[in-house]
């Protein structure tokens, strides 16, 4: 698998990486906003945007970091922090897989858009993290 996932260029993955962070933080733009109904996410268990406004701020400011953090590694060669490099994209490819596992669970908006957002994150993170640093 691992070898399938390498055909993706690190270039094409950084891109879809940042697509994928760009997407997560305009889906909680148009939650706060409103545009997109509470009831549709988190499983329909926030009653109200003020419920929902936490996790959503949250959520951005973690997508912001992974966008930051992509484009920072990206082309980095210091050989010094590559196993701290490759641990932080462990972490976010579990945690994007947790959520993805989550989405399947949740509303039908979770199932058919959020998953497919968050597969799309889990395979571009799983090949930045595959990535062979020397």
């Amino acid at each position: 698998m691992a070898e399938t996932l390498r055909k993706i260029e690190l270039k094409t993955a950084a891109y879809m990486a940042l697509l994928f962070y760009s997407l997560t933080i305009l889906l909680h733009v148009f939650i706060i906003s409103g545009i997109i109904p509470v009831g549709w996410i988190n499983g329909g268990r926030s009653e109200s945007i003020a419920e929902q406004l936490p996790i959503s701020i949250f959520n951005t400011i973690i997508a912001i970091i992974g966008g930051l953090f992509t484009l920072t590694i990206i082309g980095f060669t210091s050989s010094k922090f590559k196993r701290t490099i490759t641990v932080i994209c462990w972490i976010f490819v579990g945690l994007w897989s947790i959520g993805f596992l989550q989405q399947l669970l949740g509303t039908t908006f979770e199932k058919t858009v959020c998953s497919l957002l968050l597969l799309l994150g889990v395979i571009s993170n799983l090949r930045i993290a595959i990535e062979k640093r020397k």
